[in-house]
């Protein structure tokens, strides 16, 4: 069976994950995944994540979560651009998270990017999450 929304999928299994207090979670690979979670990485959201096999020789993504004195070190992660509602932001319409203490994190023509390398590199693009 196929499935209509990979990311959406992988970010709810982090977000039961860490209503879990789960140190790791394994979610299906794909090159879109490993872009947000590369993303969550560099802005400190989560330890790392590194590529492996499941059981059954597929491809999977190891993600290791991140905690701050016991409270999981992401408070709210939610998707916004959904496969029946695309959502698009120009330059100057890129949205801020909690007045700039959170991230969107945006798919454009030069890459998956937090919402202020968006604006460093003056570019726009499909609003794909939003991480607080």
């Amino acid at each position: 069976m196929t499935m209509t929304d990979p990311l959406g999928d992988m970010l709810t299994r982090i977000r039961n994950a860490q209503m879990r207090r789960q140190s790791k979670v394994s979610t299906p690979s794909s090159k879109l995944r490993s872009n947000v979670l590369g993303v969550l990485q560099s802005e400190g959201y989560i330890r790392g994540f590194a590529d492996s096999v499941d059981g059954e020789g597929r491809p999977v993504i190891e993600i290791e979560l991140k905690y701050y004195d016991g409270e999981p070190v992401i408070r709210t992660i939610e998707r916004v651009s959904k496969p029946g509602r695309r959502v698009y932001a120009s330059v100057k319409n890129i949205p801020q998270v909690k007045n700039g203490l959170g991230v969107s994190i945006l798919s454009t023509p030069k890459g998956v990017m937090s919402d202020s390398d968006a604006r460093d590199q003056n570019v726009g693009g499909e609003v794909l999450c939003q991480v607080f």
